[in-house]
């Protein structure tokens, strides 16, 4: 089990070596449990959390049926209101040294299918 966690760990900080958010095309990090799947745009420039969805929110909480999948699906597509409310068009997807894969990667085509451009 440790070297599953480290290999994550390696992971992200390849990546965010890379990546990196700003005001208008903020950095969308995502985190994901055993239970639930977390999302929140980070503008690093500030080190400010602009915006948070999970599947706990109030919007996605009771309206989603279905696997973890689908709960993923929502909360991309929850996030990317959120931020199309506040003016974001643009994302950086950053996925947290998670593999493009499954609920992460549902993540990402809810927020596309909700307008987001990556």
């Amino acid at each position: 089990m440790l070297a599953k966690v480290e290999g994550r760990a390696r992971r992200k900080r390849r990546i965010r070596k890379k990546v990196s958010g700003s005001g208008d095309r903020p950095r969308v990090s995502v985190f994901r449990s055993a239970k639930h799947i977390y999302a929140q745009a980070i503008d690093d420039s500030l080190g400010a959390t602009l915006a948070t969805v999970s599947t706990l929110s109030e919007g996605v909480k009771g309206s989603i049926e279905g696997n973890k999948t689908d709960e993923a699906k929502a909360v991309g597509a929850a996030l990317a209101k959120v931020l199309k409310d506040k003016g974001i068009e643009q994302i950086i997807f950053d996925r947290n040294g998670y593999l493009y894969h499954g609920r992460v990667k549902a993540l990402a085509e809810g927020a596309r299918e909700a307008g987001l451009k990556f």
